[in-house]
């Protein structure tokens, strides 16, 4: 396929949707002309950084199926890419839900309301009434759309095209009517009692008596804020009373004006009555039993609210990237189609603001369901020829939308259970013969009832924004990771790319996130987070590439050259061990307690190097050092060690204890404290090497301003595992040539009470730092 037919018209029926037809014009009548087109701007601009670098990724190379999970998970890691990719997800089965939630409302308001099961038995059960049923019917269209996409995708496909057709006849007749209105406006006449709006399909006429027979009788309004009995005895509400009945024009038109009255926001408090200002009102007492009689606020509005609403209106944008593999020129097209697609839906967008904000009275655009307007969609009271056009379009748009959601997230699924990152999943890489995910086609239609069970299109699309934020956020980061790490294989072709318009990418939509619901970010953090770990807890391991760890070979390469400006200080010191142990003939460790005796000093805080070595010929010992290593790093897990294992092969013991004293570590990472064992039978050994192989040690690690620890009896330390309930400390300070010998007992980070056991010291150079980080760490124990 090429740009137009694979990328731009899919584009365009994924963005187009619901929140166009049924939630705009409400949006432009709480926030005004001048907020609405700043919310349209936010959530647009997100969406284009975002697909600037997603046109770098596809450019970079073919996006199979699963789309921002390939991109991501190849990018950052199967963690993140797991994570975002089942955030994507979850975000594409909720907006199925919202889709079938607009078809549902338009349905039961516009198409046949009297089709409700439902019915209200006042004013205060009308809501709940609603509720039940949105839920029930949303119901039906979820399995009936289950039911299609199962028998077959194909069919989908073929309906596309026709649901695309009806979303641009709908933007056109909205437009053709925008034009038809400076000179002949649609007849939408609204009913004022006083500066407050009626509910129009509950009387006839507007006025308080009617005429019949040249006598005055009381209106259907009359009996509807009085009691019954003629017009001079009958109690009627103050209000009703006191103040006017008028009619109003509800759709003025472009040249009346109307604009500047609707330049600024009317946020409003759930239930508070719609109110016109200008028009002349008298102050007075009125009763709740009236109250069904005014169209009032259904919910508490503000800036932040909308712009949760609104911003799935700008998402879809990936539906070009998910079909790369069906591109004839998948490097153009991706970025064209998609950018294209973004400034075409935006600039309906900002002109569908200016311009139902110029030709629509301020009451009826805050009026959400039409109810000033006889129960009309307000959308569709603008529209040319009819209101239907709009109300049967904007029906079958979201029916086809809530299908194309239905049809991808399983695939997605799919795609993420087929890479086994994430164990738990794996039934969900199954399918029919053919491919098809049936088990994640039921998965997604079992989350997808949620959302239909919240049965509130208002509460349903801040859920999802937050969702396909997060995952619009992790494109921008895969992108400026890579790009700042000058990863080798990213070489995007796409040549209006930079990091910077990533990362500005990046912050719009965590700015986003919280503006529009803070407390829906953090769980949305919080699940991805949740992903994240479990994922990592199982080992996932692949051959994608891991950009996070890039990210902390780079860190720490900064680390390590700030690390070389100059020594630390006395009050940042702690010993930097190098322990050298001693292997068996079978490559086991001599005395692992030399290990329990780092790990309780150190307490998990500093560096600590293993050290161990090998006599014989590098070429021929390659394997035994390998086991070694292993030996050693297995006996460092058990002992809850952390740290790393060298282990050098040489022709003499001696030599290779050098060559670690000399060269472990790097950079500012290097050791400043020796542990070794103490050499037992040296004394009575017939071999020269036993005592030679010590004093060669001393004496180096002295050249080396190193200290040097070596315990005495260590197989009687205790172990991890063990705890005292009693004991001693003793201090003892020994001077001597004027150096100092210092025997102090092993600081036990677990131990309430310490037993003696003796630690020597030498190098009067790192004495007093060792010094004191001894002591410090000791007073700190014992506080």
């Amino acid at each position: 396929m090429g740009t137009l037919m694979g990328v731009y018209l899919p584009c365009l029926q994924n963005i187009f949707g619901v929140i166009l037809f049924l939630r705009l014009t409400w949006i432009v009548g709480m926030a005004g002309i001048i907020q609405s087109l700043l919310i349209v701007l936010m959530c647009c601009s997100c969406t284009m950084l975002t697909a600037i670098s997603m046109s770098a990724i596809a450019t970079n190379g073919v996006v199979p199926a699963g789309g921002a999970y390939f991109m991501i998970s190849r990018s950052l890691g199967p963690e993140f890419g797991g994570a975002v990719g089942l955030c994507f997800y979850l975000g594409t089965t909720f907006a199925s839900a919202m889709y079938i939630l607009g078809a549902i409302e338009i349905f039961l308001k516009y198409l046949v309301p009297q089709a409700a099961i439902f019915h209200a038995s006042d004013h205060h059960g009308t809501d709940s009434a609603m509720l039940n049923n949105m839920r029930v019917y949303g119901s039906i269209c979820l399995s009936l759309m289950a039911v299609v996409v199962f028998v077959g995708v194909k069919y989908v496909n073929k309906l596309a095209s026709l649901f695309l057709a009806c979303v641009i006849i709908s933007i056109v007749s909205i437009y053709a009517g925008a034009i038809k209105s400076m000179t002949h406006p649609p007849e939408f006449p609204i009913c004022m009692l006083g500066n407050r709006t009626l509910v129009r399909d509950r009387f006839d006429v507007c006025a308080k008596t009617v005429i019949k027979g040249n006598i005055t009788v009381p209106s259907e309004l009359w009996e509807s804020f009085c009691s019954p009995g003629n017009m001079s005895s009958a109690q009627c509400d103050e209000y009703f009373i006191q103040n006017n009945v008028t009619e109003i024009q509800g759709i003025p038109g472009l040249s009346s004006g109307i604009i500047r009255e609707n330049m600024w926001s009317d946020y409003m408090p759930k239930g508070e009555i719609l109110e016109k200002a200008g028009l002349q009102s008298v102050d007075s007492h009125w009763s709740m039993e009236t109250f069904s009689m005014y169209v009032s606020a259904d919910i508490a509005t503000s800036f932040t609210l909308l712009v949760g609403i609104f911003f799935p209106s700008a998402t879809g944008i990936m539906a070009g990237s998910n079909r790369s593999g069906d591109l004839r020129d998948a490097q153009k097209s991706i970025p064209v189609g998609t950018i294209l697609a973004i400034t075409t839906t935006s600039l309906v967008y900002l002109t569908s603001v200016v311009l139902f904000g110029a030709c629509i009275e301020g009451v009826v655009l805050r009026d959400k369901f039409g109810d000033a307007v006889n129960k009309n969609l307000v959308v569709g009271t603008l529209s040319w020829p009819s209101p239907w056009v709009i109300v049967i379009g904007s029906f079958f748009s979201t029916v086809g939308a809530g299908l194309q959601s239905l049809t991808g997230a399983p695939r997605l699924l799919q795609a993420i259970a087929k890479d086994n990152i994430i164990p738990f999943l794996r039934v969900f890489g199954h399918g029919k013969p053919n491919g098809e995910p049936t088990w994640a086609l039921l998965l997604t239609g079992l989350i997808a009832e949620l959302g239909i069970l919240i049965a509130s299109l208002d509460m349903v699309a801040p859920i999802l924004s937050m969702f396909f934020l997060m995952c619009y956020l992790f494109v921008n980061l895969a992108c400026a990771v890579q790009t700042l790490l000058r990863t080798p294989n990213w070489r995007p072709r796409f040549k209006y790319y930079h990091w910077a318009l990533s990362f500005l990418g990046m912050s719009m939509c965590l700015a986003l996130m919280f503006i529009s619901s803070w407390y829906y970010a953090i769980v949305a953090m919080g699940i991805a987070g949740m992903i994240y770990k479990y994922i990592e807890y199982q080992g996932a391991e692949k051959e994608w590439g891991d950009g996070i760890r890039g990210l902390s070979l780079s860190a720490a390469r900064y680390a390590l050259l700030r690390l070389e400006v100059g020594p630390p200080h006395t009050k940042n010191w702690r010993p930097q061990l190098l322990v050298l142990l001693k292997l068996d003939e079978d490559l086991h460790v001599k005395y692992p307690r030399l290990l329990t005796f780092a790990s309780q000093l150190k307490a998990g805080k500093g560096l600590t190097i293993v050290g161990s070595v090998i006599q014989g010929n590098f070429l021929d010992s390659y394997g035994e050092m390998q086991a070694a290593e292993q030996a050693i790093k297995n006996m460092m897990e058990i002992e809850r060690v952390k740290g790393f294992c060298q282990v050098v092969v040489a022709s003499k013991v001696r030599e290779g204890i050098v060559h670690l004293i000399q060269s472990c570590g790097l950079g500012g990472m290097k050791h400043n404290t020796v542990v070794m064992g103490w050499p037992y039978g040296w004394r009575q050994s017939e071999d020269p090497r036993a005592w030679k192989t010590f004093i060669n040690t001393v004496r180096c690690t002295t050249a080396a301003h190193l200290a040097l620890m070596v315990p005495k009896n260590v197989s009687f330390y205790p172990s991890n595992h063990e705890r005292f309930t009693d004991g001693n400390i003793d201090v003892w300070w020994i001077v001597h040539d004027g150096g100092m010998l210092m025997l102090l007992p092993f600081l036990l980070k677990q131990h309430k009470h310490i037993k003696i056991k003796h630690l020597t010291v030498t190098s009067f150079a790192v004495m007093v730092p060792l010094t004191m980080y001894l002591y410090r760490s000791l007073l700190l124990h014992l506080i």
